[in-house]
């Protein structure tokens, strides 16, 4: 390989210099080339060779370097996490503070003047009180106890209404309407219709401001004297096939309630009975019939007719409510057969309460007095039939809930 090195000038020819000790402008020397002891320049018959290791020299000085980079950087995250996850000091909840937040107005001075001619002042001095809002929170321990951890949302009544085509079909259902209306939600009022779903009905109900649910029973009920029994059977399968949770209550149109029955019907946890005053066929009496309660205990039974002391259970049909989950939760109340619960259109009129209670319950100890003590009346049924009811002559019936009289 061939070296090429600088030409001195003459007037330095005569000069002698040994690696360039002496000289005074030092000539720099790379490693593959080297002056000799007689003045002459050589090159290192290996140049590739000491490149390589100088090249070699970097690329490990360069990887110890990132090396002991990655292992500061490891070592300052393994601090960081240890002393992130160390506590130090308390930190103090809140709850175990009282806190109390004050505001203090100041002094309200109030000046009035009136020009009437002559200007007179007047100066009131208007203090306001201190409003305080305080946040008293006690010991954990006084706040488990004062919380309700048993506390369970307002339970839903479900409502069920049999209805047909009559003379007074407007004017009860809207009664009954706006009894429920007064009723604190959760409400849902089923009302079944027999045959077909009249337009007029939809119509009521859409104004009545309730919840509802409009449904019509396709069974033929002329051979029945309780025309009600499939509608409210169509109700019963509709609550079990949605699985509607809450309290079912049967409210024939024709009778007459109290808000307070609703708000009672709530605390039933299976099944709730109450005594229900009627009026008797005969119109001249008044009959009560129902539970005698010990407390929230049922003991006996009141009941005037001596033609229904064989019934199981004195009770009218609109005198006891049930939790719906019995209709589709059996396992949850260990109720012994799982077959629907269903009322009978073959039994003998005045049975029908008697044969569909002993389907949800087996005796007295599986029943609630509501009110406590059975006290309280509250729902008549007055048996206002309208079987025979017609209009004056001259009157039409040009829609099923509206009678007009044609001009």
């Amino acid at each position: 390989m061939a070296s090429i090195r600088r030409t001195l000038s003459p007037a330095y020819h005569d000069r002698s210099y040994q690696n360039g000790a002496n000289s005074a402008f030092p000539v720099a020397t790379s490693p593959s080339h080297k002056f000799l002891p007689n003045g002459k320049y050589s090159s290192s018959p290996f140049p590739s060779i000491n490149a390589s290791a100088v090249s070699l020299r970097r690329f490990f000085s360069s990887r110890k370097i990132w090396r002991n980079s990655l292992y500061r950087c490891l070592m300052f995250f393994v601090l960081g996490l240890v002393f992130g996850m160390t506590p130090f000091g308390h930190v103090t909840d809140i709850e175990n503070r009282d806190v109390f937040f004050e505001i203090k107005p100041p002094h309200v001075n109030v000046q009035l003047d009136r020009d009437n001619g002559d200007r007179i002042s007047k100066r009131d001095e208007i203090v306001l009180d201190s409003v305080s809002l305080g946040v008293d929170l006690r010991n954990e321990e006084k706040m488990v106890e004062s919380y309700r951890y048993d506390f369970a949302p307002t339970k839903q009544l479900i409502v069920i209404t049999p209805t047909y085509n009559r003379a007074m079909q407007a004017y009860f259902l809207n009664r009954l309407a706006q009894v429920l209306r007064l009723v604190r939600p959760p409400v849902l009022w089923i009302v079944v219709e027999a045959n077909a779903a009249s337009f007029e009905t939809a119509e009521m109900l859409r104004k009545t401001g309730v919840m509802y649910r409009h449904l019509v029973c396709q069974q033929n009920s002329s051979n029945v004297k309780d025309r009600g029994v499939h509608q409210r059977n169509a109700a019963l399968e509709h609550i079990e096939r949605h699985r509607l949770d809450g309290i079912m209550y049967f409210a024939d149109d024709d009778n007459v309630y109290s808000i307070e029955l609703f708000e009672s019907l709530r605390e039933i946890s299976r099944f709730g009975t109450w005594p229900v005053a009627m009026l008797a066929q005969s119109k001249n009496k008044a009959i009560l019939e129902g539970p005698v309660c010990n407390g929230s205990h049922v003991i006996g039974w009141r009941t005037n007719e001596k033609s229904k002391r064989l019934r199981r259970f004195h009770v009218d049909m609109s005198g006891f409510a049930f939790n719906t989950t019995i209709l589709w939760d059996p396992k949850r109340w260990r109720r012994p057969f799982s077959n629907p619960i269903r009322q009978l259109d073959t039994v003998k009129e005045g049975f029908q309460e008697t044969t569909f209670i002993e389907q949800v319950v087996e005796d007295e100890y599986q029943m609630e007095g509501v009110p406590s003590g059975c006290s309280k009346i509250l729902n008549w049924h007055l048996h206002l039939n309208s079987h025979n009811l017609a209009y004056p002559r001259g009157w039409l019936l040009q829609k099923n809930l509206d009678a007009v009289l044609p001009l």
